[in-house]
């Protein structure tokens, strides 16, 4: 599959509670709204070997949904007809500039969930959660990323626990259901 790399040309795949394909897309950007439909998504979460360590990203500050919030390594939509680990591998390396994601696998599959509002948007996703490694730094593309750090797995629950903190609802509500699972729930 050639790299989406333009939002205006993504599609976002329509699906039913279960996760099913309806066989209806839309336009990503136009499909962001208050009464958004159940789309596909994912999200993962990037550890890295030497110390698992998680790497953390603040989506950019002109981004459409969700701008200037700290959240999981990578999130993104795949294409019509796009695997879910190509299209997890092809926003790694758009988004955050990582081309090699070691030992990818969905921790979460059937992961579903519906924000408040949020600036006039409302996310509406059927979200499967993966986590990978990796050795180095990313190399984030600054139209999607505004910073990025490494936090300890005990550091980033003490950031989800931050009432201050400018965190990603789907990220505080997949750290509930990830904790108690593996590689997690041995990070220390």
């Amino acid at each position: 599959m050639d790299t989406i790399t333009e939002p205006e040309s993504e599609h976002v795949v329509f699906v039913t509670e279960d996760g099913v394909p309806t066989g209806e897309t839309g336009p990503k950007l136009a499909s962001h709204h208050a009464d958004t439909k159940l789309h596909l998504a994912f999200s993962c979460y990037v550890l890295r070997r030497s110390d698992q360590a998680l790497l953390i990203t603040q989506r950019a500050l002109d981004k459409k949904v969700w701008p200037g919030v700290w959240t999981n390594s990578v999130c993104g939509h795949p294409a019509p007809h796009e695997s879910l680990p190509d299209a997890v591998r092809r926003r790694a390396r758009y988004e955050i500039g990582l081309p090699e994601l070691e030992d990818l696998e969905c921790v979460l599959p059937k992961y579903r969930y519906r924000t408040p509002p949020f600036n006039g948007i409302v996310e509406n996703e059927f979200c499967p959660v993966f986590v990978a490694w990796v050795e180095g730094d990313p190399e984030p593309n600054p139209e999607e990323v505004g910073g990025w750090r490494w936090l300890s797995w005990p550091g980033y629950a003490q950031l989800l626990a931050d009432d201050e903190a400018n965190v990603s609802y789907w990220a505080k509500d997949q750290f509930e259901q990830l904790k108690d699972k593996k590689p997690f729930s041995a990070l220390g």
